[in-house]
Order: structure tokens, then C-alpha cells, then sequence
């Protein structure tokens, strides 16, 4: 469009506005808004009979519309001259008393504290860039002068960062209160080519004494009840927030993506915290959608939203897929929040989630919510921590979707990742119970029951990868007539909560294993919650890892049969967040190699998203070990990695390894007795996958 400006520069030019005015003609251009959107915000701040002054009026309607309502008392200035000769030429027989001048909003005529209120739209915004911002500190300067003590200053903006800091941080210096209304636009009234920032009022409250401190308030809406802030720096926070959301509602109004992962989170409008996550996920163009399936509401179980389903983009497309809607939003609950029930979730969300339907659907459509098993889940926290390596963390409890009982570990720097789970076996009074309240969906009734009276099953490992890790002995034929009786040695580089290092001290016979771990913290909460128990055969070295293959190559001597890395990357910006880089560059592998036994095995836990950096990880493992098998992780991202240091033949590795992998699972079956205590673990299948790299 020819009359928009070229550059932000151009907003604060009289050039501009005069070429801009001549080009409009007789068509007036509500900056920001009409009249109809402003009226409840400038009836609640400017009263009737006010003197106000009117500054940078432009050809807008508005100053003609609050002269028809009552406003007699209106001086329209403008730097214009076309367009106010303009103005005054429009209004001379339906409106003689509103008159419009030419003045320059920085250097006015009126005498101090001559008016009750300044009514800015879009002013500010256009000098704000004139001048680096010397221009907008005149003018409101200017303001400032000319208003009453009670008086406000009412300015519509798109609250640019640069502009709105340079306001407010004016306005509190000389005392005054500082309110933000933040207007959203209803839905189904928005134009395609309409802003997709929202408009703010900037409201400002001259006081006779400056305030002792700051009055710092965001509403959203006319009416909404104010948040206060007590620094600017978290007033211009919400802001960009708030402009965040607007232009993804925008987005979301006008399109579909399904290739997008559009997310935001909702916060409790009391505390501030996290409440809500929503992920949006859009079906593909074409797919066989049934008219009246546009749009639905997924509630993700609490404790399953580290679940592939539903942290993972592949997952949630599936289960997009098997809803079969046109958009589906996925709701995720944060930890320490509480929630009643379905029914008062839906209720809260409700108010929200039409904003974020696809483009086209009727407003008054009903939105389904969906969930499993019609229930929110259960978690519960039993500790919480800090780590001066990890951060914080907790140790929750939860109720998985197969009715298991879970505890885990995570570390609130990530929530999205589960660092240790276990899973626990019920006492026979609380399972008594739970059959008792089969029926009874609030969580409180269970908690109860849930909180004592249980124990980690020591035989069940939750995670895939460290079921396939211990599989992965089979690559030295442990459990065959040759191998049956032998010692099986093994270093562990990383703890987590204990279960993969006590399942190897536990089930494979004749097993001694020296775990490092980098947190005492993490040792600590894993003796504490996990039921973590060293002894002679399970020892612990706190320390770091390559350090501690460094110090144990160096040495000499000292050989293992097995050495596992399962230790994760803090960094998880560079693409692979396990294992950090330093444990695969290639010196480290060469030493992991010296350290090994002649039919040693290097078990690596990959988690790499970057498909180039994954292809020269396997370079450098290649170059080290002779023969290289890999695992893909069903749903997740993980892949582990079986490294001989001994050259295998091709042909005969995996048949072998069948065969050693029967006779491994009959030891372990046959190891314990008691039912609680028994492997949870099929071998063969676990290793059903195998690729030779």
C-alpha cells in the first residue's frame, strides 16, 4: 500500500503525513482503532466535561465522534496543515465549537496544567523514531507540562519496546501511575489485512506528590482487573507476551500449518506461574476430515506429558491422525498447579481456546474436549531440590495410563525430560484400597493411599534403552556354556536414579559394576527415592566421567568387560543431548577402547536430533571399534549403540547373538525367585532390530 511508510522513520515526518493526508483525501484512517474499539477505554478515563487536548488528531473520526457523545471540550492539534484545514473545513456547520490547529505537539502554546487530559493515537509511535527518541521525550515532555495533577495522559500504541520504555520510564520518574490496557479484537471481527500486534492504551496519572514507589498495572480488555509489577523491566515482559499471543492468534486465525508446533503457555492470573501448555497441531491439507470435526481440545493426562504421544512433534501428529480433527489442541498441566476436575478445567479454558480455532469456524461451534479415560490423571511431588550442577528438581510420584504406579526424577530446567523413572509396587493395603475407590475420580481420595507403602520394583526397567543396554550383553555371549561361570565387569558413566546399574548388579550373575556420577546430589536422591543400595558389587565414584576414564587408562591395569555412557547433555542446543560431545571425540573412544577386556563391549546411549553431527559421531566410533551395531528406540529419539572391540563377521553376528540372547534370558529368568524381584525383560526381542552400521 503506497500510503503506508516506507520505513518506521517516516511516521514521525510532516512530509510524510502531509503527502500521506493529500493521498487519503476524504477517507478517514482509524489508526489503531475507531471509535467503537476505544470508546470504553477513553469514557472510563476522560470525563464528559474534561478539557482535553487532542494531539496529533490526523483526519480520524474519533475526536468528531466524542464531540457527538458529550465531549465539548475538545483542542485537536496537528503538525499538518492540509489536514487541519482539512478538519476545520469538514466540521464548520454540524460542529463550529471543535476546532483544529496547527501546532507542533513538542513546543504547544498552552499555558501549565490547562488540561485534564491528552488523548494520543498513534502520536508517540510516529516521533518515537525521529531523532532517537529526542523527539517523543520533547513531546511528552510537553504533555507532562500541560496536564492537570489528576490529569492523564491516554495514549494508543502498539507499545514497540523502545517507545513504550521511553514512556513509561518518563512518566515514573515524575511519580506519576502507569497503567497498560492491553485490547484484543473479537473473534470473527478481525480483517484480513488488520494489525497483527494488539493495540495498547497507555494510561498515565499525574499526581500532586511523586509515588514512593512505582504503580505499575497491565489489564487486558476495558475492564480486566490490573496485574501490578513492581519493575518496568517486567511491565514491558508482559507486553511482549501479550504481543507474542496476538500474533500467533493471528496466525492461527488465518491458517493452517500442520508442519508448525505453535505453542504457549497460559499463566495463573494471580501467581504468574505456568498453568497451561498448549500445542497446536494441524491436520495435513487433504486429509478426509468429517465436516463437523474443525476443532477439539486434548487433556493430557498428568504424568504422560513426557509421553512420545505427546512431547514429540511425530507423536502428536498421530494422535491428530487418530482424532481426526481439523486442529486439535494439546493441553498440557504444569506441576504445582492444582486442578479440580474435567469439568472446571474446561470451564477455565474455555474463555481461551475459541482464539485459537482454525480460520472459517462459526463462533458459536461447541468444542469437544478429549482426554483419556475422561479423567486428568494423578501426580504427586514427594521432594523437591536444588542442585548446584542440575538446578532444581523434583521427585513425583504419578499413575501411568497402564495403572502402574511411577516415580521419577526431573530437573525443572527441562521438564519436558524424565532424567529417572522406577517403577513402584503398592502395598497390599493401598491396592486394597484402590479397588475400594475404583470408581472415584478425584485424585485427593487416591493421593492418600499413594503417598507410603511403597517400594521400587528393582526388576523393571522404564526405560527402552537401558533394556536394550543390558540386552546388548548377549554380544558377549553372556549365559553361554563357554561364558556361564565368567565375571562380567562393567563402568557405568552416569547414575540417574540407580535402576540400570542394580538391574546389572541384581540379574547377570557374577556382575561387579563401578558406576560415576558427576552430582552428589543425584546419589543422594536416588539412595533417598530410588532405592539405590551400593554394596561390594555396586560401588560409586563421584567424579567426572572422562576424568575418571582418563585417571583409569592412564593407570593401567584395570580392564572391563562392558562400559556404558548413558549421561546426558546439559547443553541441548547443539543438537545431541546425550552424550556431550567431549565423551565421543575421538581420543576418549581410544581410551575407551584401551580400558576394555579383548572381548569388551561399548554400550553408548545416542540421542542426536542432527543427522549430520550423528553421521560424524559413527565416523569417529567406526574408526575405534571394529563392529558397530545399532538399536533405534521405538518413539523416541534414542538409538543405542553395541561396540565390539572384537571384529566380527557380518554374516554371523546377529544369528549368534540370537542364540546367546535365549540363553542369557534363561539365566536371568532363573536368577530369582520371588515374584516382585523377577526381570521384567525378553531378550530376543529387544534385539530383534539390530543394524549392522
Amino acid at each position: 500500500m503506497s500510503l503506508l511508510p516506507r520505513t518506521a522513520e517516516e511516521f514521525s515526518s510532516a512530509d510524510y503525513w502531509e503527502r500521506f493526508f493529500k493521498k487519503r483525501g476524504e477517507r478517514a484512517f482509524e489508526w489503531y482503532g475507531d471509535y467503537n474499539k476505544l470508546c470504553g477505554i477513553l469514557h472510563k478515563y476522560i470525563k464528559l466535561q474534561d478539557k482535553v487536548l487532542v494531539v496529533g488528531c490526523g483526519n480520524s473520526e474519533l475526536s468528531e465522534q466524542l464531540y457527538d457523545v458529550g465531549y465539548k471540550h475538545l483542542t485537536n492539534i496537528d503538525i499538518s496543515e492540509t489536514v487541519v484545514a482539512h478538519m476545520n473545513q469538514r466540521n464548520a456547520e454540524r460542529r463550529p465549537d471543535l476546532t483544529f490547529h496547527q501546532v507542533d505537539a513538542t513546543q504547544t502554546p498552552y499555558e501549565d496544567a490547562s488540561f485534564q487530559a491528552a488523548l494520543d493515537k498513534g502520536t508517540l509511535d510516529a516521533v518515537a523514531s525521529e531523532e532517537e527518541g529526542a523527539l517523543a521525550r520533547r513531546m511528552i515532555a510537553e504533555v507532562s507540562r500541560v496536564l492537570r495533577v489528576g490529569g492523564r495522559y491516554v495514549c494508543v500504541t502498539l507499545a514497540q519496546e523502545s517507545v513504550i520504555k521511553l514512556a513509561v520510564d518518563h512518566f515514573v520518574q515524575l511519580g506519576c501511575a502507569v497503567r497498560l490496557h492491553c485490547l484484543q479484537e473479537e473473534r470473527g471481527k478481525e480483517e484480513e489485512d488488520a494489525f497483527a500486534l494488539p493495540v495498547f492504551v497507555l494510561i498515565c496519572t499525574k499526581f500532586r506528590q511523586p509515588m514512593p514507589t512505582p504503580i505499575l498495572e497491565m489489564c487486558i480488555g476495558d475492564d480486566g482487573a490490573p496485574v501490578r509489577h513492581t519493575r518496568v523491566c517486567e511491565l514491558l515482559s508482559a507486553v511482549r507476551e501479550y504481543q507474542g499471543y496476538s500474533v500467533l492468534r493471528k496466525r492461527l486465525r488465518t491458517s493452517t500449518d500442520p508442519s508448525s508446533n505453535l505453542c504457549l503457555t497460559l499463566c495463573d492470573a494471580k501467581t504468574g506461574l505456568p498453568r497451561y501448555t498448549l500445542t497446536v497441531q494441524d491436520c495435513p491439507p487433504g486429509a478426509k476430515v468429517p465436516r463437523p470435526n474443525q476443532f477439539a481440545i486434548f487433556i493430557v493426562p498428568r504424568g504422560s506429558e513426557t509421553a512420545w504421544l505427546y512431547s514429540s512433534t511425530e507423536g502428536r501428529r498421530q494422535l491428530a491422525a487418530s482424532a481426526n480433527f481439523r486442529r486439535l489442541i494439546v493441553v498440557s498441566m504444569h506441576r504445582n498447579q492444582e486442578y479440580t476436575d474435567m469439568q472446571a478445567v474446561q470451564s477455565e479454558l474455555s474463555p481461551v481456546v475459541m482464539d485459537l480455532a482454525p480460520p472459517g469456524m462459526p463462533t458459536n461451534q461447541q468444542v469437544p474436549f478429549l482426554s483419556v479415560g475422561g479423567g486428568l490423571g494423578w501426580r504427586e511431588e514427594v521432594s523437591r531440590g536444588v542442585s548446584q550442577l542440575s538446578g532444581e528438581y523434583c521427585v513425583e510420584n504419578v499413575r501411568g495410563e497402564d495403572g502402574e504406579l511411577y516415580r521419577r526424577l526431573v530437573f525443572l530446567s527441562n521438564i519436558s525430560l524424565v532424567q529417572s523413572e522406577s517403577r513402584l509396587v503398592s502395598s497390599n493395603t493401598a491396592s486394597s484400597h484402590r479397588k475400594k475407590n475404583k470408581k472415584k475420580t478425584k485424585a485427593a481420595s487416591t493421593a492418600l493411599t499413594l503417598s507410603a507403602g511403597v517400594s521400587v520394583d528393582s526388576g523393571f526397567l522404564c526405560c527402552a534403552h537401558h533394556e536394550v543396554m543390558v540386552a546388548g550383553l548377549s554380544m558377549l555371549g553372556v549365559g553361554t556354556p563357554q561364558n556361564k561361570d565368567d565375571p562380567v565387569s562393567v563402568l557405568l558413566v552416569g547414575l540417574g536414579g540407580g535402576g540400570l546399574p542394580q538391574f546389572l548388579r541384581d540379574f547377570v550373575p557374577n556382575a561387579t559394576v563401578e558406576v560415576v556420577e558427576l552430582d552428589p546430589v543425584v546419589l543422594e536422591v536416588a539412595k533417598e527415592w530410588f532405592g539405590f543400595r551400593p554394596d561390594d558389587r555396586l560401588t560409586v565414584t563421584l567424579g567426572d566421567g572422562l576424568e575418571r576414564v582418563c585417571s583409569l587408562e592412564k593407570e593401567g591395569g584395570h580392564l572391563f568387560d562392558v562400559i556404558m555412557f548413558d549421561v546426558d547433555n546439559k547443553d541441548s542446543s547443539l543438537g545431541m543431548s546425550c552424550p556431550p560431545a567431549g565423551f565421543v571425540e575421538t581420543p576418549v573412544l581410544q581410551k575407551v577402547f584401551n580400558l576394555l577386556t579383548p572381548r569388551g563391549l561399548f554400550i553408548l546411549n545416542l540421542v542426536c536430533r542432527d543427522p549430520v553431527l550423528r553421521k560424524n559421531v559413527l565416523e569417529r566410533v567406526r574408526s575405534v571399534f571394529p563392529t558397530i551395531l545399532s538399536r533405534k528406540i521405538a518413539e523416541e529419539i534414542n538409538e543405542v549403540l553395541l561396540c565390539s572391540r572384537e571384529e566380527k563377521d557380518a554374516a554371523h553376528i546377529l544369528p549368534s547373538m540370537s542364540q546367546a540372547a535365549k540363553k542369557f534370558q534363561s539365566m536371568l529368568s532363573a536368577d530369582r525367585t520371588k515374584p516382585k524381584q523377577r526381570p521384567h525383560i525378553d531378550i530376543a526381542e529387544l534385539l530383534e532390530n539390530l543394524k549392522i552400521e
